[in-house]
């Protein structure tokens, strides 16, 4: 990940990534294994504080995951908190 240049790779591919999908991907990397709730995501990667019932960050986990193709595996979801990013 290019953090300058908004540009990241997977292997050969460089996925087209929407401005919050890089930024969610941003936070996840920036701190692996670390366990983060749907809250903390959306403060960190949005900037905004989480009124209740938002799935925001859900849909784009899951847009993300499609784009990482075989690392999507990377993003693990803690049932019933939030998610995790756990290279191998």
């Amino acid at each position: 990940m290019n953090i300058d240049r908004m540009h990241v790779s997977v292997g050969e591919e460089t996925p087209e990534l929407t401005h919050h999908e890089f930024l969610l991907l941003r936070v996840f990397l920036q701190s692996p294994g670390r366990v983060f709730s749907r809250k903390q995501l959306l403060e960190l990667a949005w900037d905004e504080v989480d009124f209740g019932g938002s799935r925001k960050v859900d849909v784009h986990v899951r847009r993300l995951r499609v784009k990482l193709g075989a690392a999507a595996s990377a993003i693990v979801t803690v049932r019933g908190f939030g998610y995790r990013f756990s290279p191998r």
